[in-house]
């Protein structure tokens, strides 16, 4: 668990980071406001690029703590510049890296039970990690991505693989 999980959402934050500091640098080269870019979205009824970012670092923090059995950092989700959120993403790879891996290896059938709002989600570990945190969390970390691409910024697919 540990392996398929940490490992992998570390190196998928550093590319994040990576392709905001390529959409601070394009929003600067074309003297645009850094803000309207955190603050763009893809349609009107999709979260802006901060909520993405925010959501993303969510999934890994909750979702890791939550099989640890470790109760994760507060953030207050305040972040509305290109600084802010680079902060988030590095304290969530920090959380992230705390983990050890016998704190979450071996909890594939660990009973997982919240609440989002009036949803309320039961799961056991394998499939909380693999049916959950990692499709919630790649479908925000792509479409960061595309919010940041759809304004023009040079990024392609090498950076949101990484190298």
């Amino acid at each position: 668990m540990y392996q398929a999980s940490i490992p992998q959402f570390t190196k998928m934050l550093t590319n994040l980071a990576n392709i905001l500091q390529k959409g601070e640098a394009f929003a600067k080269a074309k003297n645009v406001d850094g803000a309207v870019l955190v603050g763009d979205r893809l349609a009107l009824d999709m979260f802006p690029l901060s909520k993405q970012v925010q959501i993303a670092c969510d999934q890994v923090k909750n979702g890791m703590a939550r099989l640890a059995g470790i109760e994760p950092p507060k953030f207050e989700d305040h972040e509305s510049t290109f600084a802010e959120l680079q902060e988030r993403i590095a304290k969530t790879i920090a959380f992230a890296q705390s983990i050890q891996p016998a704190q979450v290896d071996g909890t594939e059938t660990k009973e997982i039970k919240f609440s989002i709002k009036e949803w309320n989600f039961e799961f056991i570990g394998e499939q909380y990690l693999f049916a959950w945190i990692m499709p919630n969390f790649y479908f925000h970390v792509t479409t960061a991505y595309n919010i940041l691409r759809h304004n023009g910024v040079e990024i392609g697919k090498a950076d949101f693989l990484g190298g």
